[in-house]
């Protein structure tokens, strides 16, 4: 499990629970996700949701420009840039912007930090121009975060950047008007409960300085609709990125979007809560295993560990697993919202810009894979890649060249040819059989991704075989996590050449793998997984068909989420011949999440 960026390193985030007014509490992790996933509610004339007797053909054409755009940056900027993670010498354990909780500053000591903050460097058209450099196509940027602090000339409070600063400037204005001129949708992020500078603002583990106490009502009432008000009205962003609900009265919400009616085209994310599902759902620092189908989603992610700017943070990824990250999350079909941290001084910090310019790079060339797709028909590919869907075309991209070579079945669709998209070059196009091609080398492979196009006769129709796998010569089943399939919204598939199953939070998520036993056998059963110390304890049974084998397991601790050991169950399992599907099904996780898993091994006894 990869640490998630509201909580400390190698911690995992978890989906809020209901919460008291000016309280936030999460579980299991120790901060909360900027996620609270809500089924959407059935639309009725009293229903809080804005939307909610939305036509179907209005929200298509309302949500048209956002799922066509795939790629947009997240920006988390304010206050809380100007210690740059470090308080009276201690550096905070944990993400950037939640400094001011973590340490427990008081509010009027973390209020000081205005006099500080003067980001002369800050330069609209130049970030606007690295998004757009970078292939981006929309900006959501941080109007007003939990410290309360808003990042525009609010006239609602004087807690803000033109008027608490020296500043004497509106970034939000000024985003708004370099991302018209540059053509790319603006959005702005609003914390519309959390807030540990108004009195009344909910804090997540409660309060720490009197002068936070107050009532929730009056905050909302008097701070936090008037601001998101002005936000809609003045700015008229095209996305509104509402973060962190608490309970909240049906007064609250008719007040907090109550602008709603202002602008009928504005998309708003799935965290304002309290009955209003709202149009996209938010993964938070992973790409869910299947996406959500059916649903309009985005993974927002860090390029390093923090959202907002820490300067001892260097831990960045690389531009392949950002640019995989983008073409697995548009093979699923998602946007892929990537955050910088901008510096005190107004500057994007230069490793984020280098990685950003490189993605824009790749998509200049192979962006047609990514705009405007939809995601794949294939449930597993035969290769180290994914696909995606665009009309009459099918775009594969392909991590690693097949050393066997690029062979496609169950493809139903007549098949007219293929090119390289980068080169333009056409590749040759063998019918092996039915249903089944061969498609030509490329002359240069990409290190990121090689992407094809694939033209057809029709819009792509893919049936696929039953998968089975196939006992080794030994009769002995090693089945990796690379060959599992995986049901649920958080659970992935992690890790580079060794692959692992990972962010396995909800133990509602199950693995499981299709196999072809040619001889009825009893095996021993064992699993390869890791498990960090304060997170161990899972139990989980094995299913045959549907039905619990009675084979049972705990998860013990391992030094780290990375430390992977093998564990044999007590014991074994009888299988006739025949196909059978295995299903790890959790019972309990009281840690943080059910475990990592590397394979799970059925040896004949």
């Amino acid at each position: 499990m990869r640490s998630c960026p509201w909580i400390v390193s190698a911690a995992v985030s978890g989906l809020f629970v209901v919460a008291n007014a000016g309280t936030l509490h999460s579980s299991p992790a120790q901060k909360p996700s900027k996620a609270q996933a809500k089924k959407p509610a059935v639309a009725q004339t009293n229903s809080p949701d804005p939307n909610a007797n939305e036509t179907t053909a209005h929200r298509d054409a309302r949500m048209k420009w956002w799922r066509e755009s795939r790629f947009g940056m997240f920006i988390h900027w304010g206050l809380y840039a100007v210690p740059e993670g470090t308080w009276n010498g201690a550096r905070t354990p944990s993400i950037g912007e939640w400094i001011m909780h973590d340490l427990k500053i008081p509010v009027a000591d973390y209020a000081a930090l205005t006099h500080q903050f003067n980001p002369v460097q800050f330069n609209a058209d130049k970030w606007v121009g690295i998004a757009k450099a970078a292939g981006m196509k929309y900006i959501v940027m941080t109007a007003k975060h939990h410290e309360g602090f808003a990042m525009f000339h609010s006239t609602s409070d004087s807690f803000n950047i033109y008027d608490a600063t020296p500043f004497k400037r509106d970034p939000i204005e000024e985003m708004s008007v370099a991302c018209k001129k540059q053509g790319l949708k603006f959005g702005v992020y609003y914390s519309q409960a959390q807030d540990w500078h108004h009195a009344g603002g909910g804090s997540y583990g409660g309060h720490w300085d009197t002068a936070q106490d107050g009532d929730l009502h009056e905050y909302v009432k008097k701070v936090a609709a008037p601001q998101v008000k002005e936000l809609l009205t003045r700015y008229k962003p095209a996305v509104l990125w509402w973060d962190t609900p608490v309970d909240m009265s049906p007064e609250d919400i008719k007040d907090l979007t109550s602008a709603f009616s202002a602008d009928p085209g504005l998309i708003a994310n799935n965290r304002l809560g309290n009955g209003v599902p709202g149009d996209t759902e938010t993964p938070e620092q992973f790409v869910p295993a299947t996406g959500y189908p059916g649903k309009d989603w985005e993974t927002c992610m860090t390029i390093n560990d923090t959202w907002g700017y820490k300067s001892f943070d260097t831990n960045f990824k690389s531009t392949e697993s950002l640019m995989r990250n983008l073409i697995d999350i548009a093979s699923k079909g998602g946007n892929y919202l990537l955050n910088v941290g901008p510096e005190p001084t107004g500057v994007i910090p230069a490793p984020e810009v280098q990685r950003l310019k490189a993605m824009g790079a790749w998509l200049a060339k192979n962006g047609e894979s990514i705009y405007g797709t939809s995601a794949s028909p294939y449930k597993r590919l035969p290769f180290d890649g994914r696909a995606t869907v665009n009309g009459n075309k099918l775009f594969l991209n392909v991590f690693t060249w097949p050393t066997n070579g690029l062979v496609l079945s169950g493809l139903r669709t007549p098949v007219k040819g293929a090119r390289a998209i980068a080169s333009n070059h056409k590749l040759k196009v063998k019918r092996v059989s039915e249903g089944t091609y061969s498609i030509e080398k490329p002359a240069n492979l990409d290190a990121i991704s090689t992407a094809i196009e694939i033209e057809l006769a029709g819009k792509p129709v893919v049936v696929e075989p039953d998968y089975a796998i196939e006992p080794q010569g030994t009769g002995t089943f090693q089945l990796q996590a690379a060959d599992a399939k995986l049901t649920g919204g958080t659970i992935q598939l992690e890790g580079g050449k060794d692959k692992f199953i990972g962010y396995w939070m909800n133990p509602a998520d199950t693995v499981e793998w299709r196999i072809k036993v040619k001889a009825a056998s009893t095996y021993t059963v064992s699993l390869v997984s890791a498990c960090q110390p304060g997170s161990e304890g899972s139990t989980y049974e094995i299913f045959v068909d549907g039905s619990a084998s009675g084979i049972t397991g705990g998860v013990p601790k391992t030094k780290s989420w990375r430390d992977f050991v093998t564990v044999i169950l007590p014991d074994t399992l009888h299988l006739t011949a025949g196909t059978h599907v295995l299903k790890i099904v959790p019972k309990t996780k009281p840690g943080q999440g059910v475990m990592n898993l590397r394979r799970l091994s059925l040896s004949v006894k």
